[in-house]
């Protein structure tokens, strides 16, 4: 993309409006962007529900928070494992008690780089079932109040989506005959953007155009996630990588999101995430999305393979 509509800059929290009376429900919030973004929207007045799997971290998460903004904030921790559908559905039992609107749901949490192949509790490979699965679960049990909200869906993608192949296997979801950590995590990036531009051509198709569903990246941060999922030599050269200029900090690496969260009228069919060389770094504004993501025919069959994974079907 050319020219950023944001300016120079590009978009910055700047532009996010007094969030009194606004709700956001957001995953992975213990540190890196998830942990920013929560951070910048309390400071603009939102009630967060944040989901996390680690209560202990949870807790140090809500003290930091409480030290930082004040006691007063309208912040809630709930306990969840996207890596177990069973977790999934009682988490999103507990937001719809505790969330009687749901202005964006951010869909960040996310597990990179499993050396060896794993499998979750419910049978998937263990970055599909978390990055793609867990999510798709949640996005459509909370659905409902998301839509009676005329809110948002953001999902947090990644620019791995386009270093694996260029379609999804689904002649062997779970990877048991070529697996590899990067091509998984390619792979389980890739199918979260297709389900974003397939949710959004079946809510056109219903006339259900008052919710917006948005993908973005964001680029090279400084975050935990490779730190504790990846093999140790992925993690010795990451650790490398992050002293140098190419890796911008976590806080900028949440602008992403919080711009398709939060931002009036921004167009859905962009990908969003910093513009600068590899959209690595750099402003944030709109980046080129490779054709693929959006095969029709694919996502097409993803999200009917998706639903049929999970056990329920989408209530649009």
């Amino acid at each position: 993309m050319d020219s950023n509509k944001f300016g120079n800059q590009g978009w910055t929290p700047d532009r996010i409006k007094d969030l009194t009376g606004k709700t956001y429900v957001i995953t992975g919030t213990t540190s890196g962007t998830g942990f920013e973004a929560t951070k910048i929207l309390l400071s603009k007045g939102a009630k967060v529900v944040m989901l996390n799997r680690n209560n202990e971290k949870s807790k140090e998460t809500l003290s930091a928070l409480k030290l930082e903004l004040g006691k007063s904030i309208a912040v809630i921790n709930l306990q969840m494992n996207l890596a177990e559908l069973a977790s999934v559905k009682k988490a999103a039992e507990e937001v719809l008690k505790v969330a009687p609107q749901i202005d964006a749901l951010i869909c960040n949490a996310a597990i990179a780089q499993v050396p060896k192949q794993t499998s979750t509790i419910d049978g998937f490979e263990s970055q599909l079932g978390v990055n793609h699965y867990g999510n798709f679960l949640l996005q459509a049990l909370l659905y409902p109040r998301i839509e009676a909200s005329k809110g948002r869906i953001v999902t947090v993608g990644s620019m791995g989506y386009n270093l694996g192949i260029k379609t999804i296997q689904f002649d062997d979801m779970n990877w048991d005959k070529n697996y590899g950590a990067n091509e998984v995590y390619s792979q389980s990036k890739l199918a979260q953007i297709m389900c974003v531009y397939e949710l959004q051509k079946r809510l056109e198709k219903a006339g259900k155009t008052e919710v917006k569903v948005y993908a973005c990246h964001p680029g090279a941060s400084r975050t935990s996630l490779i730190k504790t999922s990846g093999s140790l030599m992925t993690r010795f050269v990451w650790q490398l990588m992050k002293l140098s200029p190419m890796v911008q900090s976590a806080e900028k690496g949440s602008y992403p999101e919080l711009m398709c969260a939060t931002e009036s009228n921004l167009d859905q069919k962009g990908f969003y995430g910093p513009t600068g060389r590899n959209y690595w770094t750099g402003p944030v504004g709109e980046c080129k999305l490779e054709p693929h993501a959006k095969d029709r025919v694919v996502t097409k069959r993803l999200w009917e393979v998706s639903e049929k994974a999970i056990g329920l079907k989408w209530n649009i």
